[in-house]
């Protein structure tokens, strides 16, 4: 579910006109007492407003079970207050500490092999343990009791990341919330048996404690039964977001709660669309993946993000100021991404800019993340940008509290078709949902095209691509025959249509439930090996994936064959008009290359054209909130603007 514009929503509780917040995560715990003051002194000269704090807090909170230490966290809230910087805090639930291991070794996740997943790292926690939930709620209750009206608090920061290491449990805890869970979607067994399709391998179940997660297997799982699974992990992890959150709200009803998404690459496990409603705002973490497209994965993720917020202000939770510590090889940034990576969140809807974190850690296993303080201290290259950045950030108050305008394009971004799509068993394993969805982004941008990307069907865009929309529920089809009968135009692409909510395929040929919208017929896939391609008379080439399409409907307009391989002659790329509407068809990966061949087309028939001069498109995004327009330098280049001057290289303008 997704906010809508009559949904209320708070933001952070301080007094004053509207601004940009602008800080990091900060663990003094990890430093001496003697650098608190030098960090709040520093935090100011960046013109750092807000810190989260307390996030991996616990063992020092709680030292021991009955006892409580909060004088150092009382110091530095203190101390923070005083300097004018509010505290985002952390209810400190997302790692238990070792007295709670080894109290309740019965907390600790269990992986689908059977074996027990160990501490030393962080979320070492079953999110359906009852016992874990107690005692995260007992903190839960001491936080807000002792800080809840302190001035400095401005928002509650539930737990941190859920899911991002525990999000699939296969423990005992696991199997029976994931029978309660399955009790109240199915109601009987019978139900419960017909949805699984539990007659395929003498699978079916006469008693409901006969039912387990999707364990390691001989073979492949029942499909039914893992897509079950994750929404039931996804589930478990936002029932405790609530959980956490309603005694937040009993306590203290002034201050808004939220908890940091984590929209970004293939984290693909928390179905954000259903959690978005159970915040105040929406917050999310998000780092640069290395790759051709990872300026426009990061344009992606935020425009996400800034629609699962409804169009409103969010925060962004994390981001790095330059390097990571976890992939394979971590490349500092260049000069101007610091920036820019920053003002496109903003662009997307971000009122609030946070790093992780605000000091570079001597010790620990990110030692060498970057911070807002690196290492090499306040004389460096990075605590002068982040304080260049913190000065136009707080330049910047006229654009905070505005919100996200609409495009006339969308992408349609579906958690449970990326889900599916991806199983095993299919006519590929090379499939990959989420790239997909991004070359579409890529190839707009390419054309100057402005486009939002959403998590559920709209019927305020005049365009609408459905990239490998796989899962289509009955009233989904409903919906996007409506769509198209009242003027949309809709373009969705190879693999889509096939199974309803069930994960059981729409008999009568492919594309299943879309068949008859799209008036073509494909009676076998035709999936592509590794290096094989076929060529298109348009001048493209697919890959991946290729269809053999029958067209049903005589008014169904070829906008492109295959030229070679084994569908030469036959069509690839389908349009049928319906009405005043259109539906389209893209069999094959097309990469953003051949989409951006392919677009105008679509575009044109649309009546969607680029709100930017030609010599820019493709060279600058252009997004936008309320009246002010940000053009993003997406090159490596210096682009003329005209009259606006010259943009520079990994610039953004705003004006």
């Amino acid at each position: 579910m997704t906010t809508d514009d009559t949904t209320p929503r708070r933001w952070l509780r301080r007094a004053g006109a509207p601004r940009l917040e602008y800080g990091a995560d900060y663990n003094p715990e990890q430093w001496p007492r003697e650098v608190w003051p030098d960090d709040v002194r520093a935090m100011r000269a960046a013109g750092v407003t807000v810190v989260s704090l307390a996030i991996f807090s616990w063992a020092r909170i709680q030292p021991r079970p009955e006892v409580y230490d909060f004088a150092w966290l009382d110091e530095i809230i203190d101390l923070l207050h005083a300097g004018g910087i509010a505290v985002d805090l952390a209810t400190a639930t997302a790692s238990p500490p070792p007295w709670l291991i080894a109290r309740h070794p019965e907390i600790l996740p269990v992986d689908k092999r059977g074996n027990t997943v160990w501490p030393g790292g962080r979320q070492h926690w079953r999110p359906t343990s009852p016992v874990f939930r107690a005692h995260a709620l007992r903190l839960v209750r001491a936080l807000a009791t002792r800080y809840g009206k302190h001035p400095a608090v401005v928002a509650w920061h539930v737990n941190n990341e859920l899911g991002c290491h525990n999000v699939y449990d296969y423990s005992d805890d696991a199997a029976v919330a994931f029978r309660a869970w399955l009790r109240d979607r199915y109601r009987t067994l019978d139900g419960l048996n017909a949805a699984w399709g539990t007659d395929f391998w003498s699978q079916r179940y006469s008693d409901w404690d006969q039912i387990i997660p999707p364990r390691q297997a001989t073979t492949h799982p029942n499909p039914t039964q893992r897509l079950d699974f994750k929404r039931f992990s996804s589930d478990a992890l936002k029932e405790h977001l609530i959980a956490e959150r309603d005694l937040l709200h009993e306590l203290t009803p002034d201050l808004p709660v939220t908890t940091n998404f984590m929209v970004m690459g293939e984290m693909s496990p928390m179905n954000y669309a259903d959690w978005a409603a159970e915040v105040d705002f929406v917050a999310n973490d998000h780092y640069v993946l290395p790759g051709p497209q990872a300026r426009d994965e990061l344009s992606f993720s935020a425009n996400l993000t800034g629609n699962l917020a409804g169009g409103r202000p969010w925060f962004l939770m994390e981001h790095s100021t330059s390097a990571v510590n976890w992939q394979p090889v971590n490349v500092a940034k260049k000069p101007g991404e610091m920036h820019r990576d920053a003002l496109t969140h903003v662009a997307h809807g971000a009122d609030a800019v946070c790093f992780f974190q605000w000091r570079q850690s001597k010790a620990g296993a990110e030692k060498y993340h970057s911070a807002m303080v690196p290492h090499a201290g306040e004389d460096s290259a990075i605590f002068r940008t982040v304080s260049a950045l913190g000065r136009r950030l707080a330049s910047l108050s006229a654009v905070a509290g505005t919100r996200r305008a609409p495009a006339d394009v969308a992408i349609l971004f579906d958690w449970e078709s990326w889900w599916v799509s991806e199983h095993d068993s299919h006519p590929t394993d090379r499939l990959r949902y989420k790239q997909e969805a991004l070359d579409w982004y890529t190839a707009l941008l390419d054309l100057g095209i402005r486009a939002d990307v959403v998590p559920a069907l709209t019927t305020d865009h005049r365009l609408v691509i459905a990239p490998i929309l796989h899962v289509v529920p009955e009233e989904l089809a409903s919906d996007l025959k409506r769509y198209v009968g009242n003027g949309g135009h809709l373009v969705t692409t190879y693999f889509s249509g096939i199974v309803d909510e069930n994960d059981q395929i729409w008999l009568g040929g492919y594309p299943g439930a879309l068949r008859d919208l799209l008036g073509i017929r494909i009676e076998e896939f035709a999936p592509l090996l590794d290096g094989e391609t076929a060529e298109l008379d348009n001048g493209t080439t697919g890959t991946l994936w290729t269809d053999r399409i029958d067209v049903t409907d005589p008014a169904v307009e070829i906008l492109a064959r295959y030229k070679t391989g084994e569908q030469a002659e036959r069509a690839a790329i389908t349009r049928r008009a319906v009405g005043a509407g259109s539906a389209a068809y893209v069999s094959t990966r097309l990469g953003p290359d051949g989409l951006a061949t392919v677009l105008p087309a679509l575009l044109d028939g649309a009546g969607v054209t680029s709100e930017l001069p030609p010599e820019l498109r493709g060279r600058v995004e252009l997004a936008r909130r309320g009246e002010h327009r940000f053009l993003i330098n997406r090159t490596a280049e210096p682009v003329d603007l005209g009259p606006d001057g010259i943009l520079e290289p990994r610039g953004v303008l705003i004006r």
